[in-house]
């Protein structure tokens, strides 16, 4: 058997591909890069958690590696497995249109029921007077669950202690110079960070702008849960596992060893803690706060927050015991919640592939996105809206209506500024039959330069259906 990743040293991992590559192994158990491995009688690829994202490579080459994957195996003559609770949208429909053969297994192992999910309405909460983290269900079933010797989790895709600071006179946020984005309070270093480019600095005492001592700190991180839930129960072990307490080597090992073992009365975590655990003592999951990926401005944020709330409850009752979860939300009438608390993926499906459909997203269409970026925001927008021009002009295919529905922008992007580059956005849709087409038209526009685009000082990103379009 032969192990690729991306933490193996130059030396490791030469010697891996060698082994692969002269036939001295049968297995290669790798991440996404391992797609690529030199067999030369490749016969089977089994992708686990197929709808995870971090399969599609945002760097340049950028790929896919479920789509390297269908590749290899249909030149090769071998075989594809990709495995799933919560399958992507995209592979599901080509399932139902008689691509994919879906194999589904209809129960949990040992026959274990799926743990039963309570949504909990934080305005009904506010409205009987509390403003805590923690609904009453929440705290009632976190205090059974320590008396009965039992293990939690409680999930927030959100590190940090709080999400932004704020000036309460003024309104002034303490944002990034480089992006722009307000930054994260990270109480344990006594900083504030900003989550995409990486820079710290000391969080302010006055405000900058009017001169005020009423600086305020909103919002809520996995940090503040921790801090929150020893307050509450200070004789429970707390542990939290987010990248900010997994950075030394083997510390992620030994938080789930830990776990394992029963030294963790309630484990407090981001995504990381979402998929893939397997505790047998674990009965309950608290869901702090289930809007937050719903209400990005991401069409694939509702399938995300679906498979998110799913994977996440997952951990709950996998042992003797029956799993119960506590699922807080701002939004309770929302799709992606209503199907996740009925386990119900068929019906999620079933709504969002008709949204798909009527918004003209993947997969009835292919989608293109141009990002445009650099440190002058007027030629940035300037050189956008010229090749937005262009397309428009030689999409001769198209029609003045459906170039209208098809072509979207140019406008500055959700994350408008990110490591002192302005970025603007293009995104075009495509009939599966045009696609190539439109990608050569891309390629004359965008790469070649054709049309003599003045592009000094420039960058020009493009990705074909994205994972996101922040």
């Amino acid at each position: 058997v032969a192990v690729l990743h991306s933490k193996l040293s130059y030396g490791e991992r030469f010697d891996e591909w060698r082994k692969i590559k002269e036939g001295k192994v049968k297995i290669v158990i790798g991440a996404r890069s391992a797609v690529f491995a030199p067999f030369k009688n490749l016969g089977l690829i089994i992708i686990d958690e197929e709808h995870e994202s971090t399969y599609k490579s945002s760097q340049n080459p950028k790929y896919d590696a479920i789509e390297v994957a269908k590749k290899r195996v249909d030149i090769e003559n071998g075989f594809l497995v990709l495995g799933s609770a919560t399958p992507s949208v995209d592979s599901y429909y080509e399932s139902q249109k008689g691509n994919i053969v879906l194999l589904e297994l209809m129960e949990r192992i040992n026959n274990n029921v799926l743990p039963q999910i309570k949504v909990i309405d934080m305005r009904e909460e506010l409205d009987k007077g509390n403003k805590s983290i923690f609904s009453e269900e929440l705290y009632n079933s976190l205090k059974e669950n320590l008396s009965l010797g039992k293990q939690s989790i409680l999930f927030l895709n959100r590190r940090g202690f709080s999400t932004f600071v704020s000036c309460r006179k003024c309104g002034y946020v303490v944002k990034c110079n480089n992006c722009d984005i307000s930054m994260t309070y990270h109480r344990n270093k006594n900083k504030l960070r900003c989550h995409y480019c990486g820079l710290a600095i000391n969080p302010p005492k006055i405000c900058p702008v009017c001169k005020s001592k009423y600086i305020k700190y909103f919002g809520i991180g996995t940090e503040k849960v921790e801090e929150f839930t020893k307050e509450l129960f200070p004789q429970a072990r707390v542990v939290r596992m987010d990248m900010d307490t997994t950075t030394r080597k083997g510390s992620h090992e030994a938080i789930l060893e830990d776990m394992k073992r029963g030294k963790i009365d309630i484990l407090i975590g981001t995504q990381m803690i979402s998929k893939g655990l397997d505790f047998e003592n674990v009965t309950l999951v608290g869901i702090i706060a289930a809007d937050t990926t719903l209400n990005l401005p991401d069409y694939r944020s509702p399938e995300r927050g679906f498979q998110l709330i799913t994977q996440v409850a997952g951990r709950a009752g996998r042992g003797d015991s029956d799993g119960k979860v506590i699922l807080q939300t701002y939004d309770p009438s929302h799709y992606s919640i209503i199907f996740s608390q009925r386990h119900d993926f068929t019906d999620f499906y079933n709504t969002e592939i008709k949204l798909r459909d009527e918004f003209l997203y993947p997969p009835f269409v292919d989608l293109i996105s141009i990002l445009v970026y650099g440190q002058d925001n007027l030629k940035v927008a300037s050189i956008s809206k010229e090749i937005y021009n262009l397309i428009k002009d030689k999409i001769n295919w198209l029609d003045k209506d459906q170039k209208n529905r098809y072509l979207i922008g140019p406008y500055p992007a959700p994350l408008e500024k990110i490591n002192n580059n302005y970025r603007w956005q293009i995104l075009i849709k495509s009939d599966k039959s045009n696609i190539d087409c439109l990608k050569a038209l891309i390629k004359r526009v965008c790469i070649i330069n054709e049309y003599k685009l003045n592009t000094v000082g420039i960058k020009i990103s493009i990705d074909i259906n994205p994972n996101s379009i922040l």
